[in-house]
């Protein structure tokens, strides 16, 4: 069996036999013992440590604690995504079939996900469909997430999936679900007044305005929801996003993952994103007024993200954290640019190092690599899913 194939092979079976459910690196919240403790439960202080103690913790504590393994919507999202780049892979190579599975049985794995994400849609006075995360979350700052709050990231990654499980299955229901996220996006975040367009904000709470990342993807699903309404507000509104996102870039081709002074580091995974977001909206709209910055934007991902050993970078000043986002990023952003052939010999390189590193012998993908400690945790939507969708990338690509 081809290298590519047994890992993915691999990584398709434990996902399955885990039935896509799982811990992920901010779920420290959902510690049933944890948050036991009288009168700590809404000491925001508390919170952040409980948070912190389970992310950054090389050891497991969640199945002590009681942290229940449970779905999260985006992890559905890149699963039901990469079962329909699968599908596309095996209907190109009939003979992928003798190990992924027929044309028929990964349809019903699409449908089954689909229908999944489907009811896992965030539950409100939304305009939209719209998804969020399982667990409670805060920052350092106070801003504090409740569970299942909506967001543009996450919604993104769950529409545009519904759009392509459409294209397979022409099931009405996942375009209508799909296409009715746009009003999410344009009724329900905010918009911040930026060099001469705006930013879309995070979610519809206030706080996490200034974001490039989530506003380029709220600028990627309007395009992706204009390719089939043919809306004018759609593509007007998702252009004014990427004015101001791409006046944000740097001279260098780099983007800070935000405009605020504490949000001015430079990561791979971000930056993918960036690059996805500008040429689906290139792509799905026909406006190619922003080339450049596409242009300039990947020639600094490739040249600065990458070691010549195939290691993956965090940031692009500096090696560690190195994680699985990375490497897994790479596949998506050079099927989705059309750059996989220019830059397969990187890729590979990407990929043997990937493997060799983070891959444990039971098929999943550890989390981060740190210097002189690692956290090998087994993350469902952080690690695995996000792996499973870029390595079937890789597969169409192969």
């Amino acid at each position: 069996m081809p290298f590519l194939s047994k890992i993915l092979l691999l990584l398709k079976d434990y996902c399955e036999q885990e039935q896509f459910k799982g811990w992920d690196p901010y779920d420290g919240l959902n510690s049933k013992l944890f948050m036991s403790i009288p009168g700590l439960k809404n000491n925001g202080y508390y919170r952040l440590a409980v948070i912190q103690l389970f992310k950054r913790n090389p050891i497991n504590l969640r199945r002590i604690s009681l942290v229940p393994k449970e779905y999260n919507a985006k992890g559905i999202g890149l699963f039901l995504q990469g079962y329909c780049n699968l599908y596309q892979a095996v209907a190109d190579k009939s003979n992928l079939s003798e190990t992924f599975g027929s044309l028929q049985d990964i349809k019903a794995q699409i449908d089954k996900l689909a229908a999944l994400l489907i009811s896992l849609r965030s539950q409100g006075n939304y305009k939209g469909a719209c998804w969020g995360y399982n667990f409670d979350w805060q920052n350092r700052t106070g801003f504090n997430f409740p569970k299942y709050t909506p967001t543009v990231v996450a919604t993104c990654f769950c529409a545009t999936a519904l759009l392509n499980a459409y294209e397979i299955t022409k099931n009405q229901e996942y375009l209508n679900v799909a296409l009715s996220s746009a009003r999410f996006v344009v009724e329900d975040l905010h918009r911040t007044d930026c060099n001469g367009g705006f930013l879309f904000s995070y979610s519809p709470l206030k706080g996490h305005e200034t974001v490039y990342n989530a506003s380029l993807l709220g600028s990627k699903l309007l395009s992706s929801c204009f390719k089939y309404t043919g809306n004018e507000e759609y593509k007007t509104l998702a252009r004014e996003s990427v004015l101001a996102c791409c006046a944000g870039q740097k001279e260098s081709g780099a983007w800070t993952y935000g405009m605020l002074p504490v949000q001015q580091w430079v990561d791979s995974f971000h930056t993918g994103y960036n690059l996805d977001a500008l040429n689906d909206f290139e792509q799905l709209t026909g406006d190619t007024s922003f080339h450049n910055s596409l242009e300039k934007g990947f020639d600094y991902y490739i040249k600065n993200f990458f070691e010549d050993d195939g290691c993956p970078k965090y940031y692009d000043n500096k090696k560690y954290p190195i994680d699985i986002h990375c490497p897994a990023q790479l596949f998506v952003t050079l099927a989705r640019l059309n750059e996989f052939d220019c830059h397969r010999e990187t890729a590979q390189k990407v990929l043997d190092w990937t493997v060799k590193n983070m891959q444990s012998p039971k098929g999943y993908f550890y989390y981060q690599l740190k210097q002189g400690i690692n956290s090998r945790i087994s993350y469902m939507r952080w690690s695995n899913a996000f792996m499973f969708c870029a390595l079937t990338y890789y597969l169409l690509n192969e």
